[in-house]
């Protein structure tokens, strides 16, 4: 059981037009999130973050995303609206 947002799924499979992310700094958690992110200015660049921290190395499995649950949470509350 976890918290819902708009937007954001956080499940144990992956629903076809979403994909797997991994948020936090020190401890990660997942969160599962609509393909159309990848459209969004913003989320793009938070990708480009995660690329110049972890290149194409992903050890959890899925993308993951350095910075805070908060600031990620907080993002993709504005890509959702």
């Amino acid at each position: 059981m976890g918290l819902r947002f708009p937007g954001i799924a956080k499940t144990t499979s992956i629903p076809k037009g979403f994909f797997a992310v991994y948020v936090g700094e020190s401890q990660k958690k997942r969160f599962v999130i609509p393909i159309s992110f990848l459209n969004h200015p913003l989320f793009l660049d938070l990708l480009s973050q995660a690329e110049e921290e972890f290149g194409y190395n992903h050890p959890m499995g899925g993308i993951t995303i350095p910075c805070s649950e908060d600031t990620f949470l907080d993002l993709t509350s504005r890509l959702s609206v």
